[in-house]
């Protein structure tokens, strides 16, 4: 079993590693990191059972790597030590699932005890995880009893909702006196890997065992009944038809008994409660509404409600301090900032520039899944223009493969089970990396494309160079190669070419033993007076008196 020892102070960290008895514990591989941003990389490779913690260090907060544990390894159990007895400290291990909370100095019995709670308790939901996911593996082996296409057309097909739900009561799947109901869905990940790694990666699996637990506390008591939506996107529905318990309370029972089975909470959106099965199709709205509505900044808040977070956004956007335009921040805010890092090339600048962004976030004390997903938008929008400012009509192909590598790196879930700005951070860089890195690389060819047809235009400068020749040698499009010229020199190619000759007929003109028709023609030019007349255009004076004025 490995655990991992996190504070900014070194004496500290040796003080844990010399209280504690690991083999007692059967801890045999122990690990140290001085902030919560090496923890969390550290917590990426090695996977530690037991995480023992500061709560305050200087690069990533102890309440920081909490939510990142909870998001992203949940079966990690952690143990504060702090010197700071405080309240609200306490109390965000508390919701965050911690083990204890133990106050500098560090004495070795209570630490030794906390270690044993833990590696317990580690240990008990390991065995129960494995045990549940055995009994679902069997269970989903068989069809399952409810009807649950004939629950989804409730919702999905209002014209034949009274003959289904006439159907659902004659099986004793919905009572017969029911004429109100609450609906409220289950928030579902389906790109969650951690919790699919518990079910062989099997997302029907994952889907079946939170039904189950969800039907552990409605069923018995005949409360209501949750069944798969199957009308859209994988969601999980919760229909109640008996009300009188607080809604909240009955979800915080769920996610114990998700969490003591899963190691994750999930979030409700809950409806009003309307008419059934008349309003079901509003309420799923409702719900649904409510989930991409959140303010993912609360990570204790597990029931959402329509309306409530939106009215909350709407009030603090007038309480806060201005940030751009005077709104909550959008990309555009920082639009020139992303620019000038991704051009920069320097990964120090990127990374503060995706650090601001967040940090930005976080200040405006609102960020929902809906915020979220436009700025994601936002985000690739910038990135194709930014592409196409840079590579002009040679940026499609790189656009394209762009867009083939989000598949690999895929930005995180914006609706998922739990929210950290660490991941949205990561992203951030690694799309700006990738990014700078793809332009570096293809304007870096384009430069030495460039360098070989200027080499050739010098060589052969004397004859009818067309830009449809030079094109065709070098196998670019005659837009690519005008482009570049324009880029590069601020001429077009035919000036260029101008430009090289008139350079060329000057050091001839420095020797009095070749005619001017001589000049011309060795530069290019078939018609003598035809050249006298770009020459004085080019230098303001003839052939004639530019060699008269050189031997003055």
């Amino acid at each position: 079993m490995k655990a991992l020892i996190v504070d900014d102070e070194a004496r500290v960290r040796k003080a844990v590693r010399l209280l504690v008895d690991w083999e007692a514990h059967d801890i045999d591989d122990i690990l140290e990191a001085g902030s919560g941003n090496e923890a969390i990389e550290i917590m990426r490779e090695a996977k530690p059972a037991l995480v023992i913690m500061d709560m305050m260090m200087e690069s990533g907060s102890g309440i920081e790597l909490m939510t990142w544990v909870n998001e992203f390894a949940g079966s990690a159990k952690f143990i504060v030590v702090s010197g700071h007895n405080d309240f609200d400290f306490v109390r965000q291990t508390v919701l965050h699932g911690g083990i204890d909370y133990i106050l500098k100095p560090i004495e070795a019995e209570a630490i030794n005890a906390a270690v044993a709670k833990a590696v317990a308790a580690w240990r008990s939901e390991e065995e129960d995880r494995r045990q549940r996911q055995k009994q679902s593996i069997r269970l989903n082996e068989f069809k399952p009893i409810y009807g649950e296409k004939l629950l989804s057309a409730l919702i999905d097909d209002p014209l034949n909702a009274e003959s289904s739900i006439r159907r659902l009561q004659a099986e004793g799947v919905i009572p017969g006196n029911t004429p109100t109901s609450q609906l409220i869905l289950v928030q579902t990940d389906p790109g969650n890997n951690p919790l699919l790694k518990r079910f062989g990666g099997d997302s029907e699996l994952m889907y079946y065992a939170i039904v189950n637990i969800c039907n552990e506390f409605v069923q018995p008591s005949g409360k209501g009944i949750a069944f798969r939506y199957w009308g859209g996107p994988p969601e999980i529905a919760i229909l109640l038809w008996d009300t009188r318990e607080s809604v909240i309370e009955l979800t915080g029972r769920m996610n114990q008994g998700m969490f003591h089975t899963l190691q994750f909470r999930m979030h409700f959106g809950i409806s009003s409660i309307g008419r059934l099965p008349a309003e079901l199709p509003s309420q799923r709205s409702e719900a649904a509404e409510a989930l991409l509505h959140r303010n993912l900044l609360r990570h204790e808040d597990y029931c959402h409600f329509p309306g409530s977070t939106l009215h909350s956004a709407e009030r603090k956007e007038k309480t806060a301090s201005p940030i751009g335009s005077g709104s909550r921040p959008i990309f555009a805010h920082v639009q020139e900032d992303w620019r000038m890092a991704v051009i920069s090339g320097s990964a120090e600048v990127m990374s503060a520039a995706a650090q601001n962004w967040i940090d930005e976030l976080s200040r405006s004390g609102v960020v929902t899944p809906e915020m979220l997903n436009t700025w994601k938008s936002d985000v690739l929008l910038f990135r194709s223009r930014l592409v196409r400012e840079v590579l002009g009509r040679e940026a499609e192909e790189i656009v394209a493969r762009l867009e083939q590598d989000d598949r690999l790196h895929p930005a995180p879930y914006a609706n998922g089970y739990s929210f950290s700005l660490f991941a949205w951070r990561d992203w951030s860089f690694a799309l700006m990396l990738r990014l700078s890195q793809t332009l570096t690389a293809q304007t870096g060819k384009e430069r030495h494309s460039m360098n070989e047809i200027v080499k050739y235009i010098e060589q052969n400068y004397p004859s009818d160079l067309s830009l449809q020749e030079v094109a065709g040698k070098f196998y670019v499009s005659r837009e690519y190669v005008s482009r570049r010229f324009k880029h590069e020199y601020g001429i077009n190619f035919s000036d260029y070419i101008v430009n090289i000759r008139i350079e060329k007929a000057k050091l001839l003109l420095e020797n009095p033993h070749y005619k001017l028709s001589q000049i011309a023609e060795m530069v290019g030019f078939h018609d003598v007076k035809y050249f006298s007349k770009v020459f004085k255009k080019q230098t303001g004076s003839t052939p004639k008196d530019y060699r008269n004025q050189l031997n003055a």
